[in-house]
This record gives C-alpha cells, structure tokens and sequence, in this order.
C-alpha cells in the first residue's frame, strides 16, 4: 500500500502554486513536490494544515492505494 495525495488536483482547482501552499502551511516548496510525488509522508500536523487550506478532510486529502 502506499500513501496517495490529491493536492496537486486541489492546489489546480484553487489556483495555487506549490510556492503559494507551502507558504501557507509553512513548508518549502520543495516539500510540497515530494508531497505530490509520492516521495514524501507528511506528519499529521502538515497534512491537516494542507487540509484546512483546501476547506477539506484529510482523508479526502490523502488515502491508501
């Protein structure tokens, strides 16, 4: 199983670069490609700040495949 994301999907429906979202939730950009690349698990307080900046649930955020 490996952990799967949906941010680069929200970060396009919200119009955000990947420079924009880390500066929301206080990460580097770099943080964020790993993030939607799969070579990156995110703590459980990043994930739910990435959450709340798409007004969504982590588990809509991040699943298992």
């Amino acid at each position: 199983m490996s952990l799967t994301t949906k941010i680069r999907e929200y970060r396009a429906r919200d119009k955000l670069s990947q420079e924009e979202l880390a500066q929301k939730v206080g990460v580097r950009r770099e943080t964020i490609g790993n993030l939607e690349n799969g070579k990156y698990n995110p703590s459980l307080k990043l994930a739910m700040d990435i959450a709340k900046v798409f007004r969504c649930t982590v588990e809509e955020l991040f699943f298992f495949e």
